[in-house]
């Protein structure tokens, strides 16, 4: 991994629709070699895939929320397949401190948030943060093209 491919990296989270000429363009090499290099950061796991940023506001979910849970250990095996059959979270990060999961999660109303929560609450204690505003919206990591690769294994 080198600085191009850094770039690369980089103009992809910005924009992945981005046309091999134009990535070819800012990089200053071949399109068919930006290509392989794509390839590559494909088949290494770096790029995991490509996935359109939707505007859950517009689409009529309303409300985004933080749930911390703090998960009984004997619910762990029923609750990863409960959490991965729920299309409104987002995202569901086992995490350290006093609530051990951290759900990222969209509703239609706070009616249907409730409803949720109050099911969650079957897997334990928790603690829910509705979203005023959002400062610093999705917008992946942009990595310094002098960011140490020594280390990272393809």
């Amino acid at each position: 991994m080198d600085k191009t491919d850094l770039k690369i990296l980089n103009a992809l989270q910005a924009d992945a629709r981005i046309s091999l000429k134009a990535l070819a363009d800012q990089c200053f090499i071949s399109s068919p070699a930006i290509s392989a290099r794509i390839t590559r950061l494909k088949k290494s796991g770096i790029i995991r895939d490509y996935q359109a940023n939707l505007n859950y506001e517009k689409l009529n979910y309303h409300i985004k929320a933080y749930i911390q849970l703090q998960l009984e250990p004997t619910e762990k095996e029923r609750f990863y397949p409960f959490v991965a059959s729920i299309p409104n979270i987002l995202e569901c990060d086992c995490v350290t401190g006093e609530y051990s999961q951290i759900l990222k999660v969209v509703f239609e109303s706070t009616q249907a948030l409730d409803e949720f929560v109050n099911h969650l609450q079957s897997f334990g204690k928790t603690s829910t943060q509705i979203v005023f505003s959002t400062s610093v919206a999705n917008r992946g990591l942009t990595l310094p093209v002098d960011h140490d690769t020594s280390q990272i294994k393809e």
